[in-house]
């Protein structure tokens, strides 16, 4: 089957996360050469398909098969694709039914390689990604199975196909400060301890404050006041604590125990309590890497268009890959429309990503 045909089929599976509809079952049997192997966890299903062709280097595909939900004012079913003016429309079209589609041709097309390929799927990415991919990696790891080089065919390209891979993604750091004070009478300051008044003592080094001056590939890791909230709605009182919610998307150079560290020095001589939460950690895989090099090379001949390299937009898989030291990287179709109503993909960039999958399998070999 062509990426596009598999792509029209896997589209009609209702697989919104963390439910895979069954579109694992297809997919094992479009790929009937790759040891099979279904992982699941807490109701979350993955599937590992793999196949070992020589001693070489260990090259695996990865991505999700769930989607958001579709929402309301569709054109069509966001379950029934429809093609038209060249655009095939369905929910996960864009996100990432079409990278995995070209995935499964991509690794269907291989009759000979020096090393091992491999396919990870997950229908637990769009949700809270518990139980999905890091699942895999965690029991690949505990039998020596982690692969060397890992892609992940998330919709990368901003405008045109081919113009961005991204070699990196952000953390993200997510806080909570309260600041507590001594509640009384607004007529008689002097009784009070205004715990808003010492938040804005220093808010100008807190809100918007930017904790390193980012790199070549991230830019400054900012703190961003996303809710304040204190006081009984009253003119008269003072409140006894006001809480402050933030979060920091943090580069490479920034920690989350940097950022407590921040804004406990900040805030040294008031009665504070802070809790950080930074479960996603940034990541970044060396511009100069093979896999880097390759996925460029690649793109620049199908494409005929040099990708710029970032690390911008949220979170991904891609995070669990880097942090089991496997080198990674994402490339796929345009992300316009990801998340969206009427969400679509062009057939060309869905051709074109497979043709870019073969090539960098060609070159590992």
């Amino acid at each position: 089957m062509k990426a596009i045909d598999i792509l029209i089929e896997i589209l009609k599976f209702k697989s919104i996360t963390p439910k895979d509809d069954g579109v694992l079952n297809y997919i094992d049997i479009l790929l009937p050469n790759f040891k099979e192997e279904f992982i699941e966890k807490n109701s979350v299903k993955n599937l590992f398909l793999k196949k070992k062709f020589g001693d070489g280097v260990h090259l695996c595909f990865a991505g999700h098969v769930d989607v958001v939900p579709p929402g309301d004012g569709w054109s069509s079913d966001p379950f029934k694709p429809v093609i038209e003016d060249g655009y095939i429309y369905a929910r996960g079209a864009q996100d990432m039914k079409s990278g995995v589609a070209a995935m499964i041709s991509a690794l269907n097309s291989v009759e000979n390689f020096s090393g091992t390929l491999s396919l990870l799927l997950t229908s637990d990415e769009e949700g809270d990604a518990l139980h999905g991919t890091v699942e895999v990696l965690e029991i690949l790891k505990q039998r020596n199975e982690l692969p060397d080089y890992a892609i992940v065919a998330e919709p990368t390209c901003s405008k045109i196909m081919g113009d961005t891979i991204k070699i990196g993604r952000r953390g993200s750091v997510n806080g909570v400060l309260k600041i507590f004070g001594k509640q009384g009478h607004a007529a008689y300051p002097a009784k009070c301890i205004n715990p808003v008044h010492i938040l804005a003592s220093k808010f100008k080094d807190f809100a918007g404050h930017n904790l390193d001056n980012g790199n070549e590939f991230f830019e400054p890791s900012k703190i961003v006041i996303t809710d304040i909230r204190g006081g009984m709605e009253v003119t008269n009182v003072t409140p006894d604590y006001v809480k402050v919610m933030f979060n920091v998307r943090n580069s490479n150079l920034t920690t989350s125990q940097d950022i407590e560290n921040y804004i406990r020095n900040l805030y040294k001589d008031s009665d504070i309590s802070l809790e950080i939460n930074g479960r996603t950690k940034p990541f970044l895989t060396n511009k100069d890497s093979k896999l880097v090099q390759f996925l460029q090379s690649s793109v620049e001949e199908i494409c005929s268009i040099k990708p710029v390299l970032n690390t911008a937009g949220g979170t991904s898989d891609a995070r669990y890959f880097a942090s089991y030291g496997v080198e990674v990287a994402e490339f796929g179709v345009i992300n316009d429309r990801i998340h969206a109503t009427n969400e679509r993909v062009s057939i060309e960039e869905v051709e074109k990503l497979d043709k870019i999958l073969k090539n960098l399998i060609e070159k590992f070999n």
